[in-house]
Formats: structure tokens, C-alpha cells, sequence
């Protein structure tokens, strides 16, 4: 139990990351009925924007002033490319059968894979990611290291903003519209493709804020990182109500303590100390989402973000 502080904080840090990541997700179904596998990788190359920030930047350049030059460059490479999957990859295919844009996404993952792994210098490994020096910080009981603080304090900002936007102003209100029924919303006078276009946009918006706390986390960044926080952060989206904006962020926290927990204290439980440790994280984490759908299959909120409005 004198553990159980430390779980939590490990487990809401990595929720955190792993709900911002899920909007992305949750937002471009919710619009589109699409499942953009490509997400993670969008996450990737917003690290390695965040990164290349930091490479350019002179020597002496402090980390505390670099961080939000690096959420810049990481939006602004994760946007362009989110945008750009859009546009050219599955915008052609809005009304092909729905295996088609899944397809393309699988190999759009793969494309910026190893678009990553030719050209970013020193790629075909892990890249070290600055970090903050310094001790961890006790915050009631638990040990929090100095560049976890970003993502606490930045997830529950992204998410405040996102709510505020997609309620109170009109191109919010137009992409409720559009995503309850595009067809009417059309007809009403929205733009439904700068609808669509804004909600890659902001879902790879805050996949790149997540990128930078991963990197200021783990002190690295790789071209393979992608896939499973992509995977998890689906996972979380499917576990929280696919196309709830809310939903993810809750799937994300609740996904991210009980990998958190399930690594800390089923070793512990007699019988099962084959079980424990980090190694099998990722079987509890896929467990826990077959049984929630078992049980509510629409996830724990399951509404479309169309039915906030």
C-alpha cells in the first residue's frame, strides 16, 4: 500500500499521454466513421519535429525555453502531415468501401515508418531527447520526475481548450453538425471538408504535445515508437466511447493506472508471480478493454462527441 501513490502517478502520467493521443482517433471517427491507423505515426514524426527544434537551437539554449519552440515545430510537422494524409490519402476514398481507407492507412503508417528511419540523421536507432535535470518531486507521496509535470499539467489544458472549443464556438458547433450528419450539415451551408480537415488537424495537434512528453519521459525518440502508443491510445479511445472526446481521455487514464497497477501488484497475488512486472502490461492492458466491451460494448461514456451538442 505504501506503493500505491507511485502506481497511480505512473499509471495517470501514462494515461495521460495515451488519452491525448486517442482523441485524434475518437475525433476523425466521430466525423468520418474512419479508424486512422496512421495516427501513431503522425505522434512519431511530431517527436521528431520537437526534436529537430531542439537540435537547431544554439548551445546554451535552456530546456525550460526550448519546450514550447518544440510543441511548435512538433504541431506544426504532425499537422502538416495529419493534413496531408487527409487530403491526398483518404479524402479520395470518402466513399469507397470502408476496407479501403483502412488499408491505406496501414500503409501510410508504414510509409512514414520508413520515411523517418531514411532521412532523420541517426534514426535507424533510438535518438536521445533532451531531458530536464534535476530530482524528482514529491507530490502527495508520489516521486514525479520533472518532465512528467509536462504532460499533467498539459493534458487537462488540451482538454479544457477542446471542450471549450467544441461547444461554444461555431466551428466547433459545425463539426458536432457534421459529425451527427454531414450530409444536412451540408446543406445547411458548413464546409464539411474544412470540418474534417480541422479535426485531423487538432487530433495531430495534440498527438505532437504528446510526442514531446514521451520524449522528455523516456529521454528518447524512435521511428518505431508509433506503433504501439498508437495502439494503446486506440485501445484507450475504444475503452473510454470511440468518437467521444471526453471518452478518451477517461479510457486513456483508466487504461494507463491499470497498466500501472496490474505491473505493481498482480506479481504479488500468490500464484501469479509469473504474471507480474512490466513484461505483461500490455496483456493486461488488452484484457481490461475485452472486458469492458464484454460488459459495454459502447466503451464507459459511449457517446459521439455529435451527441454533446
Amino acid at each position: 500500500m505504501n506503493e500505491l501513490p507511485q502506481q497511480l502517478a505512473n499509471g495517470l502520467i501514462l494515461g495521460a499521454m495515451y488519452g491525448l493521443i486517442a482523441i485524434g482517433y475518437t475525433m476523425v471517427y466521430g466525423i468520418v466513421q474512419l479508424i486512422n491507423f496512421a495516427h501513431g505515426e503522425i505522434f512519431m514524426v511530431g517527436g521528431f519535429g520537437a526534436l529537430t527544434v531542439w537540435l537547431v537551437l544554439p548551445d546554451g539554449f535552456g530546456l525550460g525555453a526550448a519546450v514550447p519552440l518544440m510543441i511548435i515545430g512538433g504541431v506544426l510537422v504532425s499537422v502538416a502531415v495529419g493534413t496531408a494524409a487527409e487530403r491526398f490519402a483518404y479524402r479520395p476514398l470518402r466513399s469507397a468501401p470502408r476496407l479501403a481507407p483502412l488499408i491505406t492507412a496501414i500503409g501510410l503508417s508504414i510509409v512514414l515508418q520508413q520515411a523517418v528511419w531514411m532521412w532523420f540523421p541517426d534514426a535507424k536507432k533510438d535518438v536521445p531527447f533532451p531531458q530536464f535535470h534535476g530530482g524528482p518531486i514529491d507530490i502527495l507521496g508520489a516521486n514525479v520526475q520533472r518532465g512528467d509535470l509536462f504532460v499533467l499539467i498539459a493534458a487537462p489544458l488540451c482538454m479544457i481548450a477542446l471542450g471549450l472549443f467544441v461547444t461554444k464556438t461555431r466551428s466547433g458547433r459545425g463539426m458536432q453538425a457534421t459529425a451527427q450528419d454531414p450530409d444536412t450539415a451540408k446543406l445547411m451551408g458548413i464546409n464539411t471538408d474544412r470540418i474534417i480537415v480541422m479535426a485531423f488537424a487538432i487530433g495531430a495537434a495534440f498527438a505532437a504535445i504528446a510526442a514531446v512528453a514521451y520524449g522528455l519521459k523516456n529521454g528518447q525518440v524512435g521511428f518505431r515508437m508509433g506503433f504501439l502508443m498508437g495502439l494503446k491510445a486506440f485501445t484507450a479511445a475504444v475503452l473510454g466511447g470511440i468518437g467521444n472526446i471526453y471518452g478518451a481521455m477517461l479510457g486513456g487514464v483508466v487504461l494507463g493506472v491499470a497498466e500501472s497497477l496490474a505491473t505493481g501488484y498482480i506479481g504479488e497475488i500468490p500464484g501469479m508471480d509469473l504474471f507480474g512486472g512490466g513484461a505483461w502490461k500490455d496483456v493486461w492492458a488488452f484484457a481490461l478493454l475485452i472486458l469492458v466491451l464484454l460488459f459495454r460494448p459502447q466503451g464507459l461514456l459511449g457517446e459521439r462527441v455529435a451527441d454533446r451538442a
